[in-house]
């Protein structure tokens, strides 16, 4: 493709991430000339989200896909670990019902599933185009009609489909993203560290093919926003560490993400579980932690913003989720993209059948429902001071000594009373009530 011999496609997607893919997908099966950019080796190849996708809210959006889909463990133990200095208390969940077919969530390691998707976009006769970034949109008659890469290539669309990630940039030359704020968004640094699939089982007590999700919360992330996450592959664990960019940046001393995964690492509850494990990937990457507080404006004539590229993530506080979100804002994009062609109309009008979609949809719902978990999150004592009394209480009700032991209710009473009734934990309560 050059200058010289103009391109033009009905559909230009510029990301092949999972709402990328996932809009490809959707349109090349319904015949629409669909070509998606991808800044990679092919796609996947800088795609480092390593975690768990839930299935439920998916199946009724690529029915059919899933059954040959190479995910890597179904979930069946769900822990939370607070961590403080030299202690930390877990509570673990392991229910049978995660243990069901149609399974509730599987870990996923994103570049072997993202190259698998895109042959299977190949496959239904999308075309896939590595190794080319998308610099700039191509506006005519104030749309957008297609994409420039570098200086001379260029592919004009009837519709562009932005999911080009969390730092959109076609989103903010379209005129679609304002100024970005750094609370609203953190930096998640991931390892993937290769053991064979019987010493995951043993060390974390798994049948086969079954996996353990793990987030962490506390001194780990030395009073920053953030925490951290491990996930049991086939026969490897994704371990990382998410840390809010204002936080990081308001930091005195400085500290390094690196240096925290290490330290991360290096303290007991992690390092037994990895011992003699081999450290095969190392990567980081922005990712939305704003919620519909900052979501971009998702349409206008000839361009939709879907996934990352839209702030499709959300934090939970007791997990973290966005893979769902950027499945169906792709599935979502591409019906509305249907429906404009019937039509005739890539007009912003038109487009805006795919906001109409997102807001009946889980996705808008769910980003509504917990709009208020960022404020809870910036609340420090959740990181220092939480983790800490929680350990402490556990380890004094453990403790055995020369002294007689207090009754049990006597040692919470009295260890709750002087921890936790304060204004500061009051006033924390009533926040929680909000999320």
């Amino acid at each position: 493709m050059s200058a010289e011999d103009e391109e033009k496609v009905e559909v230009v997607i510029v990301g092949a991430g999972l709402a990328g893919l996932s809009a490809a997908y959707v349109l090349a099966q319904a015949g629409i000339d669909t070509v998606i950019v991808e800044r990679g080796d092919y796609p996947g190849a800088k795609n480092v989200t390593g975690g768990r996708i839930y299935m439920h809210p998916l199946r009724h959006y690529l029915p059919g896909l899933w059954e040959d889909a190479p995910l890597e463990r179904h979930v069946t133990r769900e822990t939370l670990t607070m961590m403080a200095e030299n202690s930390s208390t877990s509570v673990t969940l392991d229910s049978a019902r995660f243990r069901e077919e149609p399974y509730h969530s599987y870990t996923i390691l994103r570049s072997k599933f993202d190259r698998w998707f895109g042959d299977k976009v190949s496959e239904a006769g999308g075309f896939v185009l590595p190794k080319y970034r998308a610099d700039d949109l191509i506006m005519e008659d104030g749309r957008v009609a297609g994409i420039i890469m570098g200086e001379e290539d260029e592919i004009h669309a009837d519709v562009v489909v932005a999911a080009d990630g969390v730092l959109s940039l076609m989103a903010e030359k379209a005129g679609l993203r304002e100024a970005q704020q750094p609370k609203h968004f953190a930096v998640s640094a991931k390892e993937v560290i290769e053991l064979p699939s019987e010493a995951i089982e043993q060390r974390f007590n798994l049948g086969a093919g079954e996996g353990a999700a793990q987030l962490f919360f506390g001194a780990l992330t030395e009073g920053m926003l953030g925490g951290g996450f491990l996930y049991t592959n086939i026969d490897s664990i994704s371990l990382g560490l998410v840390v809010g960019i204002e936080s990081l940046m308001e930091r005195e001393p400085k500290l390094e993400v690196h240096e925290l995964i290490e330290d991360f690492k290096a303290r007991p509850e992690i390092r037994n579980l990895i011992a003699d494990g081999e450290t095969v990937e190392y990567s980081a990457h922005a990712i939305p932690e704003g919620g519909v507080n900052a979501m971009p404006r998702l349409y206008s004539d000839g361009i939709l913003v879907v996934g990352e590229a839209a702030g499709f993530g959300l934090n939970m506080l007791l997990t973290v989720r966005g893979m769902e979100f950027a499945v169906a804002s792709g599935v979502m994009a591409a019906e509305t993209i249907k429906r404009a062609r019937e039509q005739g109309d890539y007009s912003a009008a038109s487009l805006s059948y795919y906001e109409d979609l997102v807001r009946e949809s889980f996705v808008l719902k769910d980003l509504h429902t917990f709009r208020n978990v960022l404020s809870m999150l910036e609340n420090p004592r959740l990181f220092n001071y939480y983790p800490q009394a929680v350990c402490d209480i556990f380890e004094t009700l453990m403790w055995i000594d020369e002294n007689p032991k207090p009754k049990i209710s006597s040692t919470v009473i009295r260890e709750g009373i002087s921890k936790f009734l304060n204004w500061s934990t009051l006033k924390d309560v009533v926040g929680m009530l909000r999320i």
